[in-house]
């Protein structure tokens, strides 16, 4: 029979620079970039506002996570969310003539409920051995 190694941690990123990952590297290197030019084009105010917003965004995109996922995720989901609406309605269009012919049809009689056939305790209490014993156990044996 052949071996195969499973691969683990599939789910972890890898690793460049220590601890930044590839996606959170890229996110940091855009921002940085916008921001270089927001410098040289913007006055220091105007900076100063660009920095937060931009700065702020590009740390929470790189490093948060939520229930173990990246923040743009989660992102995404709200945004699925709120294009979907929570609740679905069916409200099916009838024809008239469908109308008229469900009013003429007789509804059918309800179906007699079949009996329940009733266990006794000791064929209960043996199928229960069966069970916990893993099959072991054979009432029929005894």
């Amino acid at each position: 029979m052949n071996q195969f190694t499973v691969p683990q941690f599939i789910d972890v990123e890898d690793k460049i620079f220590g601890p930044i990952t590839t996606r959170q590297f890229i996110i940091l290197l855009v921002a940085g970039l916008i921001l270089f030019v927001a410098f040289k084009l913007a006055d220091t105010a105007l900076f100063v506002v660009l920095l937060a917003i931009i700065g702020g965004l590009a740390l929470t995109l790189a490093f948060v996570k939520i229930n173990g996922q990246p923040f743009h995720y989660f992102l995404l989901n709200i945004i699925q969310t709120l294009r979907r609406p929570s609740r679905r309605v069916w409200c099916r269009r009838y024809t008239t003539d469908e109308i008229k012919s469900l009013q003429i049809t007789e509804p059918s009689p309800p179906e007699a409920a079949k009996p329940v056939k009733r266990i006794s305790y000791n064929r209960l209490r043996d199928l229960s051995l069966l069970v916990n014993t893993g099959g072991y156990y054979h009432p029929e044996e005894l």
